[in-house]
């Protein structure tokens, strides 16, 4: 049996741009997605603090040190730039894997710099 667990989370990162004409997708600092081991083209859970959104779309990789959060096409409309974000990718994990699991948390100052990366036990 296989059981679906967080593998990772960028934690209250800022929307810098809010983009409705473009394809889709959230792009994400480069640092930051390496951080969190999400790739691009990846899905990802998004979690709007401020106003409560919580959608689905994919991640695409942005300039590295740019401290891009910039969620494009349909999902522009749930979240607007200054809102905060949770960003998530879940994977699912056999019994014997999940015995060692332990998801990547990782968490950042006002400009999206990373501060601090954990790993939940």
């Amino acid at each position: 049996m296989h059981r679906t667990f967080l593998k990772a989370k960028l934690h209250r990162v800022t929307t810098t741009a809010s983009e409705v004409d473009y394809e889709g997708s959230c792009e994400i600092d480069g640092i930051l997605l390496e951080a969190a081991g999400i790739h691009a083209f990846e899905q990802i859970q998004i979690y709007n603090i401020s106003n409560g959104n919580r959608f689905t779309t994919y991640a695409i990789r942005g300039k590295d040190n740019s401290g891009v959060i910039s969620v494009n096409g349909a999902a522009a409309h749930k979240a607007q730039v200054g809102d905060l974000l949770i960003i998530a990718s879940y994977a699912s994990y056999s019994e014997v894997e999940v015995k060692n699991y332990a998801p990547t948390l990782c968490y950042v100052d006002a400009n999206n710099v990373l501060t601090q990366i954990k790993a939940a036990l």
